[in-house]
């Protein structure tokens, strides 16, 4: 024997009809935007779902995605605007052209490795004064001594941190930020000078001096 309690919701016995839901709806203004039609001779493959007869033509329901926007609303056969339908998403995402001239030289090897011998190469020029190198490890650390020597110019506390976490002696960090100014304080870039000499014995790599003018 079933037994049913009296706080349960009672179940109407009528049906809902689609203007009752629609109707329920909150209005949202849409601009009129003349409705996407397809003609009685139009070249898609006919559907029963776009057309309900030869002479009688019906809008295209609107999507985004793979759901309609306001599902009770696209379930009708007629449609105010065809922009209705569409959601507009802005993810902030960036759209970046190609990198045409911006080749970097690359010294044969993978990133993380290529900027531990340049820094490694600046730590050694800084302290030395002139090293040794082939010709594309010089042009290539050439930009990173300047920049070294330029946050020296500056002489704060930020462009001494940057200078720390580049230059893998602490030292010379704080050497060079002590003489930099009595040496290049009236020169405006240009703190490096490379100079070409005999190719390498063995392999014949093209080599160079490079050092602090």
């Amino acid at each position: 024997m079933a037994v049913t309690s009296s706080s349960s919701p009672v179940v109407s016995a009528s049906r809902w009809s689609m203007a009752s839901l629609r109707s329920a709806l909150p209005s949202v203004p849409t601009s009129r935007v003349p409705s996407l039609h397809f003609p009685a001779h139009s070249p898609f493959p006919s559907s029963s779902r776009l057309r309900s007869g030869l002479g009688e033509t019906k809008c295209m329901r609107s999507f985004s995605g793979l759901a309609p926007m306001t599902p009770l609303l696209s379930l009708s056969s007629e449609c105010d605007s065809f922009e209705q339908g569409f959601s507009y998403i802005n993810n902030g995402s960036k759209f970046y052209a190609m990198r045409h001239g911006k080749r970097v030289p690359k010294l044969n090897r993978p990133p993380d490795q290529r900027k531990a011998l340049l820094r490694g190469l600046t730590t050694q020029l800084l302290k030395h004064g002139r090293i040794k190198t082939t010709r594309a490890r010089a042009s290539a650390m050439r930009k990173y001594v300047d920049k070294m020597i330029t946050l020296a110019k500056d002489g704060s506390l930020h462009k001494r941190r940057q200078a720390l976490g580049f230059i893998y002696e602490k030292q010379i960090v704080h050497a060079l930020f002590a003489e930099v100014q009595d040496r290049y304080g009236d020169r405006n870039g240009g703190y490096t000078r490379i100079i070409r000499t005999l190719p390498r014995r063995g392999d014949n790599a093209p080599m160079a001096y490079i050092e602090l003018v």
